[in-house]
Formats: C-alpha cells, structure tokens, sequence
C-alpha cells in the first residue's frame, strides 16, 4: 500500500481507446469499483470537469477500476468522461496499492476496490493519500492538492 513520502507502485495498464498508460510525471489515480454505477459516474464526471485545470498544472488523472477495456470505451462515450480510464483485469495494481479490500453490503461479505485516490509528484512519491473517498466535492480538494505540488 502506498505510504505518504514514499514511492508509489508501478501502474503500467491498458486504456480506453486502445492505449496504455504507465506513472510518469506527476499524476492523480483514482480507484473506484465499477463502471457505470452512480457513485463511479459521478466521480468520473466530477474529475473530468476539473480536466483542463489539472491538465494546466501538468497532472494526469487516470481512474483505475478492474473493468475491461471495452466496458471503460462504453462507460466513457456514455458519460463524455476526459479521464483515462485504465483496466485492470487481473487486479495486479489494485492488490499491490492496497485498494483490493474486504467489504461488507447488507450482512454479505466479498471483495472488492475501495475508493482512493493518491497524488504522485514527478518524482513518483506519493504527495497524498484519500481513502475510503466520499465523491462529493472530493475532486475539487484533489485538484487543490495539485495546485501544491
């Protein structure tokens, strides 16, 4: 699991559109579960209003969800998201940033991602750490963090 100060994980990951993300230069990624359902709508959207501002500051915003690549294509033409929305099927990423939890719904227990972002400086040191994210207004306090980096 990433740690404030330290190096972040490597992500080198397919794309939506076809192409292939890895960390370089300083970066916001942001877990989330699944495409398409309310919570992960909205913070996609949330993120890719804010766009051109990181992309001002020279951050990247990748979202980061165990989804296929055809689903992120779908759920990105659906919503018009501007993020890169990265896949990662066999939860490599997901378990090595430690974001591949137990959960709990209605007294049922499974795994799943939880909702976190980290901030990655140009460096590849993680600046900031949001766990167990709540959506509102939360990309507007990550796009503050940038503006600090």
């Amino acid at each position: 699991m990433p740690e404030v100060g330290n190096h972040a994980p490597p992500l080198s990951l397919p794309t939506d559109g076809g192409g292939h993300v890895d960390l370089t230069g300083p970066t916001v990624v942001y877990f989330y579960p699944k495409d398409d359902t309310p919570g992960c709508t909205n913070e996609g959207k949330d993120f890719s209003a804010l766009i051109e501002e990181f992309r001002a500051l020279g951050v990247t915003v990748i979202g980061v969800s165990r989804d296929s690549v055809k689903k992120h294509d779908r759920f990105k033409a659906k919503h018009d998201l501007k993020v890169i929305l990265a896949a990662d099927e066999d939860g490599v990423v997901t378990e090595a940033w430690g974001v591949w939890v137990e959960k709990q719904l209605y007294g049922r227990k499974y795994m799943g991602i939880e909702r976190a972002t980290f901030l990655i400086d140009g460096s590849g040191v993680v600046r900031r750490a949001w766990r167990n994210v709540r959506v509102p207004g939360h990309a507007t306090e990550v796009l503050a963090a940038a503006r600090d980096l």
